[in-house]
C-alpha cells in the first residue's frame, strides 16, 4: 500500500522531518533538561534511595526534593497527577545524574521511535519510507516526547506492539503488551475494553493479569497510602481537568473540559471575559456534548461491526475518541495516534475512500505542526476563545470524518452481502 507518492519530493520531506526532529527534540535533550523530565526522575530517586513515598503528592516536600537534586526551577515541579506506579519508570537510571538519566531515556525513546516505524510498516505493508514519514508528521508530538523526556513514545510502541502480536495470532503477548503501561498512561485501556466486548478473552486476561501485576508490585514497593490518596484525591480532579498548580481555564489543555468552562464560568483572575456567565451551561454543555460524540461513535461502531475486518478500523475510531473526550491534553500524547490513524488510514485506503484517507491525513499532520502561539492570543477573549483551540476542533473533525466515512462503509457490505445470498441459484430453486 503506497501512502505517499514515489520521487525526490517524498525523499526530501522525509529528510526535513528527520532534521527537525533532531533540531527540535534529540538536541536539546542530550545538552539539557527541560520541563517535565524533574518529575519523573525526582519520583524515581525517592523510590530508589528508600525515602518516604507516601509525600509525593506533597507538592511542598516534592520541590524540596527537586532543589535537593538540583533541579532550578523547583516551584514548577510536582508529581501529580501522576498514577503512583510512574515512580517506577525511571527507578533503573536514578542513579545516574539528571542529564545523563535524560540521554539514555532519549537513546530508549529513538530505539523505541525506530522499532515503531519498522512494525507500522509491517502490520499496514507500507514501505518503511511511508511509515516513518508518517510517523514523523506528529510533529511537536514527538519532538516534545523527546525534549521533555515524555515516556509516551514507549506507550505507543507497546499499543503497537500489542496489535502487531494480535494480529499474529500471539493474543496472551497482545495482552501483556497492552496491559503493561496501563497502570501509567490509561490510553491502552480502551483497546482492552474493545477486546473485552468482541470477546478475545486470552487478550483481555492477558492484560488484566499484567495490570494487577504492575499494581501489586507499585503498592509492594510505594506502599497502600500513595495509591489511596491518589484514588481520593488526585483521580477524580485529573478526570475533570482540575489538575494542582494548572490553571484550570488553560487552553493548553485544548478540551472539551477547558473550552466549556472558558467560555460560560466567570472568574475574577483566571478568566473575567467569558461569552457568558453561566457554570451551569458549562457543566451541560460538556456533558452533552461528549454524550453525543460517545453516542455517534458507538453507532458507527456497531454499524461497522457488520462488516468483516472491522477491528483495525474501530480501534482506531476508539483511539481519536479517547484523545477528543480526554480532559486535558498536550503535545506529546499525539503520538499515540500513530496506531490509530495509521490503521483508519490504511482502512479507508484500501477500501478506496481516497478523500476521506487524505483529509484525516492533513488533519494529522496540520495538528503536528501547527503554530499553537498564533492561536493562544485568542484564549480568554468571550467567543473568540474557540480559535485558541484549534487542535481540539481538527481531533474533533477527525473524529467526524471517521463516523462518517465508516457509516457508509458499513452499508454497502451489507447490502452487497444480502444481494448476493438473493442472486444465489441454489436459494432460487
Amino acid at each position: 500500500m503506497q501512502v505517499f507518492p514515489e520521487g525526490p519530493a517524498t525523499i526530501l520531506l522525509l529528510v526535513a522531518l528527520i532534521a527537525l526532529l533532531v533540531v527540535r527534540g534529540i538536541v536539546p535533550a542530550m545538552s539539557r533538561v527541560d520541563s517535565d523530565f524533574p518529575g519523573y526522575y525526582t519520583a524515581a530517586r525517592i523510590v530508589a534511595t528508600g525515602e518516604r513515598t507516601d509525600r509525593l503528592y506533597d507538592i511542598p516536600w516534592f520541590q524540596e526534593q527537586l532543589r535537593r537534586y538540583g533541579f532550578s526551577e523547583p516551584s514548577t515541579g510536582k508529581f501529580s497527577p501522576f498514577p503512583p506506579p510512574t515512580a517506577l519508570l525511571l527507578v533503573p537510571v536514578a542513579s545516574l545524574a539528571p542529564l545523563n538519566a535524560l540521554r539514555v531515556v532519549t537513546g530508549v525513546s529513538a530505539l523505541c521511535l525506530v522499532a515503531s516505524i519498522v512494525l507500522l510498516s509491517r502490520l499496514l505493508t507500507w514501505s518503511a519510507i511511508d511509515s516513518a514519514i508518517f510517523v514523523l508528521l506528529s510533529g511537536w508530538a514527538v519532538h516534545n516526547s523527546f525534549r521533555l523526556g515524555q515516556p509516551y513514545i514507549l506507550v505507543s510502541l507497546c499499543c503497537i506492539l500489542g496489535y502487531y502480536a494480535y494480529r499474529k495470532g500471539r493474543t496472551w503477548s497482545a495482552g501483556i503488551s497492552l496491559g503493561l503501561f496501563t497502570p501509567v498512561k490509561y490510553f491502552p485501556l480502551v483497546m482492552l475494553v474493545y477486546f473485552a466486548l468482541r470477546k478475545q478473552w486470552p487478550v483481555v486476561i492477558g492484560g488484566a493479569l499484567t495490570i494487577a501485576l504492575v499494581t501489586w508490585l507499585s503498592i509492594a514497593v510505594l506502599g497502600w497510602r500513595i495509591h489511596e490518596q491518589f484514588l481520593t484525591s488526585v483521580l477524580g480532579n485529573h478526570l475533570v481537568a482540575r489538575l494542582s498548580m494548572q490553571d484550570p481555564f488553560t487552553a493548553n489543555f485544548q478540551s472539551l473540559d477547558t473550552l466549556f468552562r472558558r467560555l460560560f464560568v466567570f472568574d475574577a483572575i483566571a478568566n473575567p471575559r467569558p461569552l457568558l456567565d453561566a457554570p451551569l451551561l458549562s457543566e451541560v454543555g460538556v456533558l452533552v456534548t461528549k454524550a453525543v460524540i460517545l453516542a455517534a461513535t458507538i453507532a458507527a461502531l456497531i454499524r461497522l461491526g457488520r462488516v468483516p475486518q472491522a477491528t483495525a478500523p474501530s480501534i482506531g475510531l476508539l483511539g481519536i475518541l479517547t484523545l477528543v473526550l480526554s480532559p486535558a491534553t498536550a503535545t506529546y500524547h499525539f503520538v499515540l495516534l500513530w496506531l490509530p490513524v495509521g490503521l483508519l488510514l490504511d482502512y479507508l485506503l484500501r477500501e478506496r475512500a481516497r478523500a476521506c484517507a487524505y483529509l484525516m491525513l492533513g488533519s494529522y499532520a496540520v495538528i503536528g505542526f501547527l503554530p499553537y502561539g498564533q492561536s493562544a492570543r485568542f484564549e480568554g477573549r468571550g467567543g473568540l476563545t474557540v480559535l485558541a483551540y484549534p487542535r481540539l476542533f481538527l481531533m474533533l473533525a477527525m473524529l467526524a470524518v471517521s463516523v462518517r466515512c465508516l457509516w457508509s462503509r458499513g452499508e454497502p457490505a451489507v447490502t452487497a452481502q444480502v444481494g448476493l445470498r438473493r442472486a444465489r441459484p441454489d436459494d432460487a430453486a
